[in-house]
């Protein structure tokens, strides 16, 4: 009877209605905290893959073959945004590398600061970013990634073990196609210059395969859409059972465009 009437005088008075009304504010923000690293460490179980590629090589039916596998969750292409956070990451990493002196910056040296570029915390921070608005992995989901054609960067080798960095154990299916038919697609049929570019970009994946080793695997177009059943090879791969019907309803829907 007493408490009950003592917390209803103190509620009245401003100063400790504000403390409660602070109090009760904090536990929610410390719930929605649990909630979200609930969230994250749950997440720790993911697997990750991606698609490599070039334009018009059926790397969407890739897509679609993969994110038909029960628990998978290929994205579609991003405008090579994870590139854009590499670029982001290598240079604060680059300048901490070349600012950083025997003695920590002070307030007063030009680039203060840069020498605290938290590496571990940044590639966590990323990963959190790119699964969040990227991936978005869903209930249920044990593999995500995304396919995309935009890997063509000197720095290849570098994007690569950035990538390989932020999702470990990520795995890469490298996807090609005869280069007559991919050269006839109204994507590439304007570029004079298509087989000579095509001739680079797959002597770029056969290095990027050799750099990958066991994380890599190839599948070609042509081979797989004559005969389905060659895909197992990727399936045995991944660890998945293989079903060619489902992967057959899979290729009878049209992909891309």
């Amino acid at each position: 009877m007493l408490r009950p009437l003592l917390k209803t005088c103190m509620a009245r008075v401003p100063p400790l209605r504000r403390l409660l009304a602070q109090r009760d504010e904090a536990r929610r923000e410390v719930a929605v905290l649990e909630q979200r690293l609930a969230a994250r460490e749950a997440r720790r179980d993911l697997g990750f893959v991606f698609v490599v590629a070039y334009g018009r090589s059926g790397s969407t039916l890739v897509q679609g073959l993969l994110s038909s596998i029960p628990g998978y969750l290929v994205r579609g292409e991003n405008g090579d945004a994870c590139y854009s956070l590499y670029r982001f990451h290598r240079g604060l990493e680059e300048a901490r590398a070349t600012q950083t002196k025997k003695r920590p910056l002070r307030a007063r040296d030009p680039w203060f600061g840069i020498d605290g570029y938290p590496r571990e915390e940044a590639l966590t921070r990323i990963r959190e970013l790119i699964l969040s608005t990227v991936l978005r992995p869903r209930a249920g989901t044990r593999v995500v990634g995304f396919k995309e054609i935009r890997w063509w960067h000197e720095d290849w080798r570098d994007y690569l073990a950035f990538l390989r960095e932020v999702f470990p154990g990520a795995r890469f299916v490298i996807n090609t196609r005869n280069h007559r038919d991919v050269s006839a697609s109204k994507w590439w049929a304007d570029n004079e210059d298509a087989p000579a570019m095509l001739d680079r970009l797959d002597t770029m994946l056969d290095e990027m395969a050799e750099e990958l080793a066991q994380d890599c695997y190839r599948v070609r177009y042509d081979e797989f859409v004559e005969d389905p059943g060659v895909l197992r090879g990727l399936f045995d791969w991944l660890g998945e059972p293989f079903d060619l019907a489902a992967v057959r309803e899979v290729m009878d829907r049209k992909h891309s465009y």
